[in-house]
């Protein structure tokens, strides 16, 4: 069983290493939280927050190129309730280089908005607060 104080990385390759760190950083003012380098032929950084309990991980194996690209519909989502609080993340997104797109389900679309990275994958600032 998952206990409440799980840590939840989300990792996923990349050919743009530098910049999609960049983007997320500015974007979703991320912080680094750890990087390696050549860990067997593997570089990666580790993004979030350190008092959150969910971090991004991105990968590079040298030599290769990541094929194929995510659906419309792979997202990360991130629900802020404050409008303002979502303007401004808004507003940071597109600052760093994220393109805002429409959402393959018109949902996302009602109260939030899409935003892609260069490598094709979404991500959904929801303003709205969380609830099951």
């Amino acid at each position: 069983m998952i206990k409440e104080n799980t840590i939840m990385r989300v990792a996923r390759p990349t050919n743009n290493l530098d910049d999609i760190s960049r983007m997320y950083q500015q974007g979703l003012g991320f912080n680094v939280l750890g990087h390696f380098e050549n860990h067997n032929g593997f570089d990666g950084i580790i993004l979030g927050h350190s008092n959150h309990p969910y971090h991004l991980e991105f990968t590079h194996h040298r030599g290769t190129k990541v094929a194929g690209e995510p659906t419309s519909d792979n997202l990360l989502i991130f629900y802020i309730d404050d409008a303002s609080d979502w303007k401004r993340a808004c507003d940071e997104m597109a600052s760093a280089g994220f393109n805002t797109v429409q959402s393959y389900n018109p949902y996302w679309d009602n109260v939030g908005n899409t935003f892609e990275d260069i490598d094709g994958y979404r991500i959904v600032l929801q303003n709205a607060a969380w609830k099951l």
